[in-house]
């Protein structure tokens, strides 16, 4: 007698009215003329890993895949699992294909593709539905937590059956950076054992396990190659954009509508691939992202209930830091980090603190926050935490002047939210050493000006700050001198470290800091010089290479949004008018004010044109959150117009990769979303605002009304003004 899977009943039934859905009906209709980049999808599964693609199924990227395992060092991410090849033979004896019907140019089928009817997230997860004339399959993905395990479930649910299914498994064994055109280091040799099956390409190279579960599944070894594969947006992107990939053969399989059928690709040994079933392993998915849920509030507001599974994506245990994770151990405790963005980020230690707030305070998973924030102490090398850490290295890079004093204000956020000063107690040691060598002096030419009080930091051939684009020798965007930022982090720093210790008491090598006049009088600087009078905003960088930078910026916001505000609170109002009326749009701000020389209204093309517009103009998201705290302290009773400038990214949930934000956007309308398809610091930064601004009543007046409002053509309409 056949059991029948948890795939077999509609999990839509039990859904709760609480849990996130996003449809999209007619995907394919909706991208024909469309000029962005395909919709995409993504999954994650905590170690850095994941599985992501076009939702029509046309692989554009070398970074997609239905399998890109995270993989100890020196491996780092490899792409196991490149495409599958979906056919099927329906009852009255149709061979038709799902998904797009490029991925199957030049074959003989009587009918290609075109039947996806539905695309939709449940629960942050993808499920596809394609209808042949009445008969409809659905197909679902998701990964176990944890291991570097893919499970694509098919069901049939309208129509006679049986339904012959033939899988068609392609792969490129490589590093997910590699170019698409990089040979193949040893030919593929495929091996079985029963029902299981393996794909191998070399001792140095991670085994890909296959298995699939169904009435009458069978692997027909069928080898062949794919000439003149081409991957369109590495093509726009300047890279290399041909390459071949490798199939085995097929597995066929018989599909009713009593039991679904589940393919396993792989890169676990066999025992962890079989602990659970198919069902038992999606149940627990289900329930794991429920709990995430469950234990964030959960939020009312639905976009919020999605950004909290997107959130999920980016806390991950990092694979192959071995000794890491012993020292961790050793402590009781355990290793976690944060991936800045999908698809080409790792762990950066900047993005890690902008984001932890949102990530995991703002969820409520605080002892994963308390986790990150101990894994990035024991990091510090000479005052600084690194700035990321390359794939599939052990050691993390330092060129970084921002990113420690980052790492201040999210300890903050997080005793803040927790009252855990056994954390502070902990770090603080850490952090009198980190101002100390800032103080005297550290890498890349950061230290303390002794003149005036305020910091610097510059060094050839490095970009400190987050506006770090650099092509070869090219700095685009040279901020060498005392960055308003980073001053004003650096002031926030000084005032946390005053009260820590005041909390707390001093621990050993405190002395001598000095702290609180050191703070008065970077204060006092800060204030007598960053002052452009003539624009009525901030200088960028003072003191630099070519004497003080009046470009009309972001960066000055974090003067009034961090906790300890720097800026003299008479100078807001008119710091925030200028901001809001030259930087900000729908989806964030712009790192450059139309205008100057320098701005640049695209971000597209190859690496040196997009570079050159990365910091000059650029959109980026996770710039909305400074700017709702600034906007909060100059007009603390708009809570609505405070909501109002996230409206926005509802609608963008929905544009590119279905469920998350991206990391950039276009600098003028429509505001076409670039670079990472789902960014840490974008979703992390909506997420906390979208929470913090939860009881604003959005039907009163607002100083923010229509900031986020974008028409169907692509515009915006016209902000009011924050002046009372």
């Amino acid at each position: 007698m056949r059991r029948r899977s948890f795939w077999a009943d509609d999990p839509r039934k039990t859904m709760s009215p609480i849990e996130p859905v996003r449809r999209i009906e007619h995907p394919r209709d909706n991208e024909a003329d469309n000029p962005r980049p395909r919709l995409e999808w993504l999954v994650a599964n905590g170690l850095g890993g994941y599985a992501s693609g076009t939702v029509a199924g046309v692989v554009t990227r070398r970074y997609h895949g239905l399998l890109v395992a995270a993989l100890p060092a020196p491996l780092g991410r490899m792409v196991m699992l490149n495409h599958l090849l979906e056919r099927a033979r329906l009852n009255d004896k149709r061979v038709v294909w799902l998904g797009d019907e490029h991925q199957v140019a030049g074959s003989n089928a009587a009918d290609r593709g075109g039947h996806l009817v539905e695309f939709r997230l449940e629960l942050g997860l993808p499920v596809w539905i394609y209808d042949f004339d009445g008969t409809r399959i659905e197909k679902r993905l998701l990964m176990p937590h944890g291991q570097n395990t893919t499970h694509l479930t098919y069901r049939l649910i309208q129509g006679p059956g049986p339904v012959r299914l033939s899988l068609r498994p392609s792969v490129h064994f490589r590093s997910y950076e590699s170019s698409v055109s990089d040979a193949r280091p040893l030919p593929y040799a495929v091996t079985a054992v029963g029902s299981r099956y393996e794909v191998s390409a070399g001792s140095e190279l991670p085994v890909l396990r296959l298995c699939l579960h169904g009435d009458h599944a069978a692997l027909t070894l069928d080898e062949v190659g794919a000439a003149q594969v081409t991957y369109a947006m590495e093509k726009l992107r300047g890279y290399e954009s041909v390459g071949t990939l490798w199939s085995p053969g097929y597995f066929r399989v018989d599909l009713d509508d009593q039991l679904p059928v589940t393919l396993i690709a792989s890169t676990e040994p066999w025992e962890s691939i079989e602990a659970l079933s198919p069902e038992h392993a999606a149940q627990a998915e289900i329930d794991r992202r429920r709990h995430l849920l469950d234990i964030a509030g959960p939020p009312r507001d639905p976009l919020a209930r999605e950004l909290v599974l997107a959130a999920d994506q980016f806390v991950i245990t990092p694979a192959g830091r071995a000794e890491e994770a012993a020292r961790a151990r050793a402590a009781g405790e355990h290793v976690r980090t944060i991936i800045a963005g999908y698809h080409w980020f790792t762990d950066w230690g900047r993005d890690t603190m902008i984001s932890l707030e949102g990530l995991t305070l703002s969820t409520h998973r605080f002892r994963e926050a308390s986790y990150i924030l101990r894994t990035f102490g024991h990091y510090v090398r000479d005052g600084l935490i690194p700035n990321m850490f390359p794939d599939g290295a052990r050691e993390g890079l330092y060129h970084t002047a921002d990113a420690t004093l980052w790492f201040f204000h999210a300890v903050d956020r997080y005793v803040r939210v927790t009252g855990d000063y056994d954390t502070v107690r902990h770090l603080l040691p850490t952090f009198v050493g980190i101002v100390r060598c800032h103080i005297q002096g550290t890498r890349f030419g950061i230290g303390v000006d002794e003149a005036d009080g305020l910091l610097r930091q510059g060094a050839d051939g490095f970009q400190l700050t987050w506006m770090d684009a650099k092509v070869d020798d090219w700095i685009v965007t040279p901020r060498r001198g005392k960055a308003v930022e980073i001053n004003a982090l650096w002031f926030n720093a000084l005032r946390l470290m005053q009260r820590w210790i005041s909390e707390t008491g001093a621990p050993a090598g405190a002395e001598g800091l000095d702290l609180a006049s050191r703070a008065q009088r970077a204060e006092h600087a800060f204030n007598d010089r960053f002052w452009n009078a003539t624009g009525g905003y901030l200088f960028d960088v003072i003191d630099g290479e070519h004497g003080n930078d009046p470009a009309c910026r972001p960066n000055q916001v974090l003067a009034i949004s961090l906790d300890n505000p720097v800026l003299d609170r008479a100078r807001w109002a008119a710091v925030m008018q200028v901001v809001h009326d030259r930087l900000l749009t729908p989806v964030g701000l712009r790192s450059l004010a139309p205008g100057h020389p320098d701005y640049k209204s695209k971000y597209f093309g190859d690496l040196r044109s997009r570079d050159a517009a990365y910091h000059q103009g650029t959109v980026w998201a996770w710039l909305i959150g400074p700017f709702v705290d600034a906007w909060l302290k100059v007009y603390p009773g708009d809570r609505s117009g405070a909501r109002g400038l996230l409206r926005g990214f509802d609608p963008h949930l929905g544009e590119a990769c279905v469920g998350s934000i991206s990391e950039i956007f276009d600098a003028d309308p429509p505001y076409t979303p670039r670079g990472c398809i789902a960014q840490a610091w974008s979703v992390a930064e909506v997420l906390r605002c979208l929470l913090k601004t939860a009881d604003a009543d959005e039907g009163s007046a607002s100083r923010a009304v229509g900031l986020s409002e974008r028409s169907s053509a692509g515009e915006v309409t016209e902000p009011s003004s924050p002046q009372r």
